[in-house]
């Protein structure tokens, strides 16, 4: 499959997984993930993701809008959404309010195409447990979506939906964009607020620095990775004895060890 979808504009998918030169042999049976809702109006764009998530070991579900996804949600009660946030009758981030409101914590990856980070931290605000800016490679898609199983407690509040996290004295407000050590408050600026939450969200998830560019700086914003260094070294003075958390890995990137709860 090559060329560009004529309704999306996105890139065709390339090879699935088990297609190509290193295709599996006769009878190969990829281990089973789980079930994936998969809430998309381009059926071009569903059909190609569907078939890589099974592929990949994934049973699927289909949904056309946030409405039908609602609804497949309540039926087939899936271990994973992956909804496109553009979309007629009701769009991406409707349909997550509307999960969180009726306490569902089925983790959600947003595919978006809206290019700033604060438009981005208000899907994540609304419920979403992550996202990824369309037109995305699926590989990055099923690496993403794998790494939210991982870290998915059945019935529990994701962390990347909590309002307030802590990890022994360190306490994060998400929603004033506050951060205490032992009840003393903790001046960051927006970008180093935004990597820290980023990471507190995710804690013992390794992130390249380019990952984290993407995720924290945006899709196209005109940076290098060693903006990642250097907001990495303010949050770790400012953490003080806290800085321990944010690991290094050399000649890959960081990750934020402890345990992370969310607050009562």
């Amino acid at each position: 499959m090559t060329g560009r979808s004529a309704l999306s504009g996105t890139p065709a998918l390339g090879p699935l997984p088990g297609e190509g030169t290193h295709a599996p042999g006769p009878g190969f049976e990829p281990a089973r993930q789980g079930l994936l809702l998969l809430v998309d109006d381009e059926e071009a764009v569903a059909s190609a993701l569907s078939r890589f998530f099974e592929r990949a070991g994934f049973s699927v579900v289909v949904a056309a809008d946030g409405a039908q996804g609602l609804a497949a949600h309540e039926e087939r009660h899936p271990d994973v959404v992956v909804a496109d946030v553009r979309m007629p009758v009701m769009d991406g981030r409707e349909m997550v309010r509307q999960m969180r409101a009726r306490g569902q914590w089925t983790p959600v990856i947003l595919l978006t195409q809206l290019g700033e980070s604060a438009d981005r931290a208000v899907a994540l605000d609304e419920g979403a447990d992550d996202y990824l800016n369309k037109p995305c490679d699926p590989q990055e898609l099923l690496s993403r979506v794998r790494a939210l199983l991982r870290r998915r407690v059945v019935g529990c509040q994701p962390l990347t939906t909590a309002t307030v996290l802590v990890c022994d004295g360190l306490r994060v407000n998400r929603i004033a964009r506050e951060v205490t050590l032992d009840g003393q408050g903790v001046v960051l600026t927006p970008r180093a607020w935004s990597l820290l939450d980023y990471l507190v969200t995710r804690p013992g998830e390794l992130h390249t620095r380019d990952e984290l560019l993407t995720a924290v700086w945006g899709f196209d914003f005109p940076t290098s990775t060693r903006s990642v260094d250097a907001r990495v070294s303010e949050l770790r003075q400012a953490l003080r004895e806290y800085a321990v958390r944010i690991e290094t890995v050399p000649g890959v990137g960081y990750r934020f060890s402890g345990d992370v709860r969310v607050a009562p």
